[in-house]
Parts: C-alpha cells; structure tokens; sequence
C-alpha cells in the first residue's frame, strides 16, 4: 500500500500522548483462565470490555501519562490519517455516483490506553470501534502491533482493513441502517441480536471491499499484494478463529461478526462487485 507522502485527514481527532483518566474503578490484571492475551484479544474483536475476567487486582484510577511520541506513533498516526483520507474520497464518490447523496466524512479519534467516547470508555479491551452515538471512530494504533504480532494479520492494508471496516460503519450510519438494525436489536433476543450483529458487521466487510476496490482503480494506491493481506485479516478476525485461539469451543449462536469463511466471502463481495446493492447481507439466508 503506497501511503507516505501522500495527503491525510483533517477529521483526525488525535488525544494521544494527553493525560487521560477513566474514573475510580478496578482494573484486574494477570493470568485469568483463559489468558491475558486471549482475553484481550476477544475483546478487541468483540466490542466487548472482558478485563473483569482476569484475576489480580489494582485499586485506583485508570491514567494514561502525557508525553511526547515516538517515532513509530507518529507514523501510525499520519498512516491512518491517509488511510481515512482515502476513505473520504472514494465514499464521497460513491455517495454521489450511487446514491445521488453527500457523504459527511467521519472523525477518527486517536488514543493511547483509555479514553472516553460516548459509548463508554474505549481501551485496549474493547479495540477500535464506531460509536454512533458522537459519529466518531476510536482507535489506539497499539492495536495495529497486536494485529500483526500476535494474530498474525501483518501488512499496511491489514491495518488500513481495519480502519476501513470502522468508517463502513458509518457509512450504514450515514444510510439508516445501523440505527434501524440497532433498534431491532434492543427488541431481541440474545441470539437474535447476535444474529442481527453478524449481518451489520458482514455488510461493513462488504463495504470495506467496496473501498478497496475503489482505492486500486481510482486513486492507484492498492497493489495485488494488498489485497491478500485483507483477506488474511479477514481470517484471522472471525469469531471461530478467535474463539479457538481462546481455548474456547466455537459457538455460532455467540457470534457478532461472523466466521473467518464469511468475513472474506463478504469482503470479496464488495471488492469484486463495487457495488452496494451486493452488500445486502440481511435479504439473503446464507451468510
């Protein structure tokens, strides 16, 4: 992915290296059943902040020490913000080529260890995320290390995937559709709403390979090589895969991003499509 030099974002909301605090709460830390690493690492994926599964305990708020970055974080940082600038062009061009529609570019929030949004406290168990509620994205570019060293997903465009998966989300926010499913969700079941959480996040992939594709053709930064490292990711971020690297035994009916098999199916959907009637993942039975 040719990404150095280029243009970044100005929708890049950067808190790293700020003094940063949680509130009064107890952090656990140490070896819990499952791992550390396996804990965190199904949070990331999850949404889900799992830190009360470890055992060990640390009294006293959680802080995040000011202080300038290092190299490695600053070029992190104006990665993503090249990434999301990318972002802006193609939906932009989309929104007005498919849509007739203007496309409203989201703000990244950049982080290191906690911040808050207004969907909770985003930290290193809950992993990058879009919250609707103050139509932003959160992301603590530690994350991109734990995706390459201990997942396995390694790569610029892993990372870029990543963050081209979050502003998918608001792009269906920017549609009316997450906030529909959400609704629907808050009226189900657990495993209806598990269900309904898969297709949301299947659609983002989709809407991801949309991005890539458009990105290859229009703006020439995506080589083949790119692609492959997507698909990658893809597989090592479905819920089965994680579920086993937990130690877990692999349950469908706990998924909310589907299996590693349909998370790239669904990416290769939108990057051999281009189209965002093929991203439909609620009107078909087979995922």
């Amino acid at each position: 992915m040719q990404w150095r030099g280029r243009r970044g974002s100005r929708n890049i909301e950067d808190r790293r290296g700020q003094s940063r605090m949680s509130g009064s709460k107890t952090v656990r830390l140490g070896g819990g059943g499952l791992g550390v690493l396996a804990i965190v690492v199904v949070g990331y994926f999850l949404g889900v902040d799992l830190t009360p599964l470890l055992d060990g305990t640390q009294q006293g708020p959680v802080t995040q020490q000011s202080g300038p970055l290092s190299e490695r974080e600053k070029s992190m940082g104006d990665f993503v913000s090249v990434t999301l600038a990318d972002t802006e062009e193609v939906w932009q061009g989309i929104f007005t080529q498919q849509l007739r529609q203007t496309y409203h570019p989201v703000t990244l929030v950049l982080y290191s260890g906690v911040t808050r949004s207004a969907c909770g406290n985003a930290s290193g168990a809950t992993g990058p995320f879009y919250c609707p509620a103050d139509t932003r994205v959160y992301l603590d570019t530690a994350f991109f290390d734990t995706l390459s060293q201990q997942l396995g997903a390694k790569g610029d465009f892993a990372a870029a995937y990543v963050v081209a998966h979050e502003v998918a989300h608001h792009v269906q926010d920017e549609l009316g559709i997450l906030g529909k499913v959400n609704d629907l969700r808050a009226q189900s079941s657990a495993a209806q709403s598990n269900a309904l959480s898969v297709r949301i996040e299947l659609q983002a992939d989709c809407f991801a390979g949309i991005w890539a594709r458009a990105a290859q053709d229009e703006i020439g930064t995506i080589e083949p090589a790119d692609i492959a490292e997507a698909m990658n990711a893809a597989a090592r971020i479905g819920d089965d895969t994680l579920q086993r690297e937990a130690g877990r035994a692999v349950m469908p009916d706990s998924f909310t991003h589907g299996s590693s098999v349909q998370r790239q199916r669904w990416f290769q959907q939108g990057y051999q499509s281009g189209d965002l009637r093929q991203c439909d993942t609620f009107s078909v039975r087979n995922l």
